[in-house]
């Protein structure tokens, strides 16, 4: 068991904060005969974590079930998230992708818990408190990865990450398969352009995009449902306050116009666990899968100049 770090504040606040609940809920998801997903490492950043103090990591410490809207209902939606998003990348990986990148990769333990083909690489992109917090705890597992891992301490907010990227050895001329999971939720809708415009400018032909994204703006009535009331007053993560309220790009459209392949799609689209309620947070969520078939003509060409 991981033991408490001296220093966790980069995770232990705003949208941070969530990444913890991701993994509370990757534990729990683990613990389920029927689990999605399996990570084993997700409850050793829970109990790293002074934040976390008395949230559960084990279904049996989860006293409705899946009746109970944060770690029921919302636990088994990331559980059923970790699992789609693991199908697409080792989709790839099969059909040859040695690249990944992990936009806003949070606590995601992919580099370690999946069986990647020889000569994989898995970068991963986030704020430097976060990836401090994941690496100490870490080390204290003495945990391998099953790829090659790089980590590249970066805000995705600005528009300067992509040179990071270059610069820790991303290969622009080979495929790489992108994710942005809970990423994009929390962004600015104008970083959200400029992130799917370097994502295309950096993808050879055959590269892939996984993203998340809410349709359209919540009614009230959604945005008092017992899920976020629960996450608010329990646990102290506010997602309405975290999710930016502008109106989001269309990226899928966005990608689509730049020569990608988009198919978009709705967790009740997957045979789970999970079924629509009325007033439902999760009925606006949508995962589009693209891949690209062209790139630009020229780099100057996509940005506009």
């Amino acid at each position: 068991m991981a033991t408490t770090a001296p220093e966790t504040d980069g995770v232990e606040e705003g949208v941070g904060l969530t990444a913890l609940m991701v993994a509370a809920a990757r534990a729990i998801e683990t613990g389920r005969p029927d689990a999605l997903a399996r990570d084993e490492y997700a409850e050793h950043f829970v109990r790293a974590a002074r934040a976390c103090a008395g949230w559960p990591v084990r279904p049996d410490e989860v006293p409705d079930g899946d009746a109970d809207p944060l770690w029921g209902r919302l636990g088994r939606y990331f559980g059923l998230r970790t699992r789609v998003f693991d199908d697409h990348l080792l989709g790839r990986a099969a059909a040859g992708t040695r690249q990944l990148v992990l936009l806003g990769a949070g606590l995601d333990m992919r580099a370690y818990r999946l069986p990647w083909p020889p000569g994989s690489t898995v970068f991963e992109i986030d704020q430097e408190p976060v990836l401090t917090f994941k690496q100490r705890t870490l080390d204290t597992l003495r945990a391998a990865p099953c790829a090659r891992r790089v980590t590249i301490a970066a805000d995705l907010r600005r528009a300067d990450w992509p040179h990071a990227l270059l610069a820790a050895g991303l290969d622009p001329a080979r495929p790489t398969a992108w994710l942005a999971e809970g990423l994009l939720l929390y962004l600015p809708p104008a970083a959200e352009r400029r992130l799917i415009t370097a994502v295309t400018a950096h993808s050879a032909p055959g590269s892939s995009l996984a993203y998340e994204v809410k349709q359209g703006i919540e009614s009230a009535a959604v945005r008092n449902a017992p899920l976020y009331t629960a996450a608010r007053e329990r646990i102290g993560v506010d997602l309405l306050a975290l999710f930016d309220p502008d109106p989001r790009p269309d990226s899928a459209t966005t990608l689509t116009h730049h020569g990608w392949h988009t198919t978009t799609r709705t967790p009740f689209d997957f045979t789970t666990p999970l079924t629509s309620t009325p007033h439902d947070p999760l009925s606006t969520n949508r995962w589009t899968f693209a891949t690209n078939n062209r790139r630009p003509n020229t780099l100057t060409s996509l940005l506009g100049r």
